[in-house]
């Protein structure tokens, strides 16, 4: 399959591009113009755009793919609302040519908390986590909203603290929820989870908490 990725030089999106290529997939970069970006590979295509704000380049590097995979997100509590603003439009350039399938990245305090949380856990850490990160959080709720209405095949990935660590294939996940005491997840597990759930009907238009 064709696969295009954005939030390529980012540390979720860049495993994604190498994980997809070494799987022998073909894969379009979407990357800044302003961007250095020097992975080269017969099977992989950069597409440099000027911002993802902007729905038509995003459409050119969409078509012909079998599904968009964004590990877009905020990088600081002050940089604005990227998430919400860059998701918009690639969801608008999928619409246009027809592609559907759909894999985003958001974060854990996104979703349901765990039944069976520990206490500390619910009424202290998760409304720290919450009131510190709030304008994060905010971003990424308009975000989930505008993918849950849209015509996308989609899946919302919930990481909780991520961490550079290697790949490891070994991780926790709860479609519809949140991995209990689930705190932590390497950026490359995330990409890995990201590549399996396009091929996993049963994450189709749900949200995947995943964790150790």
């Amino acid at each position: 399959m064709r696969i295009t990725v954005f939030g390529a030089t980012g540390g979720i999106g860049g495993h994604v591009v190498r994980q997809a290529l070494e799987a022998g997939e073909k894969v379009t970069a979407v990357v800044r113009t302003s961007s250095a970006y020097e992975l080269e590979h017969p099977s992989l295509e950069v597409v440099r755009v000027p911002g993802l704000d902007v729905v038509e380049p995003l459409r050119e590097a969409i078509d012909g793919s079998t599904a968009v995979i964004s590990g877009v997100g905020a990088r600081g509590r002050k940089v604005g609302p990227v998430a919400s603003r860059s998701t918009k439009s690639i969801l608008a350039a999928m619409d246009a040519v027809g592609v559907r399938r759909f894999v985003a990245v958001s974060a854990a305090p996104l979703g349901p908390v765990p039944a069976d949380e520990s206490f500390l856990n619910r009424r202290v850490v998760y409304p720290m986590i919450n009131a510190f990160a709030a304008d994060v959080y905010a971003d990424l709720r308009v975000m989930e909203a505008d993918i849950m209405s849209s015509a996308a095949e989609w899946t919302i990935v919930r990481p909780p603290k991520l961490s550079n660590k290697a790949l490891t294939g070994r991780y926790r996940t709860e479609v519809g929820g949140t991995v209990t005491h689930g705190y932590l997840i390497s950026r490359a597990d995330v990409a890995d989870l990201m590549l399996k759930s396009l091929a996993d009907p049963t994450t189709i238009r749900r949200p995947v908490g995943v964790a150790y």
